[in-house]
């Protein structure tokens, strides 16, 4: 049966957007399919430039990528990983926009003859058990990043300060971590968590949901955003109600547009897990993988770096 090797990347497609198909695939060559998330979100559009550029230099693997056009369109993701089993991919890079959903698709590539690699989103751990898998999980720590930012915002407010929470999708295993990071912020401080909800990832989601909450908490002072895009409606909404600079904000990734606004104070601090690298390391340990035979095991742990006005680039 012929090898396959999947990775888990970011998130999948929804009325799947290509970002990129070699023309002529040599087979002579690793063939490599990168699913995504949501090519809206800033993160993973910079993260498919970098998987892209990291493919031109090596040049001895073709790259596929597509990615969703919606966070929560989990059938175009099912979909994706069938697809890349069905053309036979040898690497696939995989990451969750559903922790639980997506085991039943990865189970059936390794059925398939794919090997595995979560990448960026870990799969549930329950439901990989029941499914009989045992899964490498390559990224970072969600809950101790968003512990980082949240701690900045602790600092700044102090005990008392009011607060909300915009989760991300809740189905995803790193949404519920940064939430949990976000909360044990909230008890060493002793700020006062007045709503928490999600608004999926998306910055449209955020503006509006935020606004609710800014209506229905006149007195909120900060913000924790499970991600940069969720943060940018908020500042745009902040914006919009003449508040700037007396709602801080925070979020997670780093994301080239958040970069102006931690300059200018209108984002306190951020999370940096570059997803640039995160995307060619796992990448290169799917070809390894493929190559040798050899499973990659446990969690490798990626790199995260926390972001404020004094170190923003």
């Amino acid at each position: 049966m012929r090898k396959i090797v999947v990775a888990a990347t970011a998130a999948m497609l929804s009325s799947a957007a290509l970002i990129s198909v070699p023309a002529h695939a040599d087979k002579a060559k690793p063939q490599v399919c990168l699913v995504m998330k949501s090519l809206s979100n800033e993160f993973f559009k910079d993260m498919s430039e970098g998987a892209k550029e990291y493919a031109a230099k090596r040049g001895d693997f073709d790259l596929k990528m597509v990615g969703m056009q919606s966070e929560t369109d989990f059938d175009a993701q099912v979909n994706a990983v069938d697809t890349c089993v069905t053309e036979q991919k040898d690497v696939i890079v995989l990451a969750p926009a559903d922790s639980k959903a997506m085991v039943g698709p990865v189970s059936r590539a390794i059925k398939a003859g794919a090997t595995v690699i979560n990448f960026d989103v870990p799969l549930d751990d329950g439901a990989k058990k029941a499914a009989g898998l045992d899964l490498a999980f390559v990224g970072p720590d969600n809950a101790d990043g968003a512990k980082m930012v949240g701690d900045v915002l602790g600092k700044l407010l102090g005990k008392g300060g009011k607060v909300v929470i915009l989760e991300g999708n809740p189905g995803a295993d790193n949404a519920k971590q940064r939430k949990q990071g976000f909360e044990a912020s909230i008890k060493e401080y002793g700020l006062e968590l007045l709503d928490s909800r999600t608004a999926h990832w998306e910055t449209e989601e955020a503006n509006t949901v935020f606004t609710t909450m800014l209506t229905a908490h006149p007195d909120l002072q900060g913000v924790m955003a499970a991600n940069d895009s969720m943060a940018l409606g908020v500042v745009k909404a902040i914006e919009a109600a003449g508040l700037t600079g007396k709602i801080q904000v925070v979020g997670f990734d780093n994301i080239p547009a958040v970069r102006p606004l931690v300059k200018e104070g209108k984002l306190l601090a951020t999370i940096d897990q570059f997803g640039r690298d995160m995307a060619s390391d796992a990448i290169n340990r799917g070809i390894e993988s493929f190559k040798s035979g050899a499973k990659l095991e446990g969690w490798v742990k990626t790199d995260i770096a926390l972001v404020t006005k004094d170190n923003v680039k």
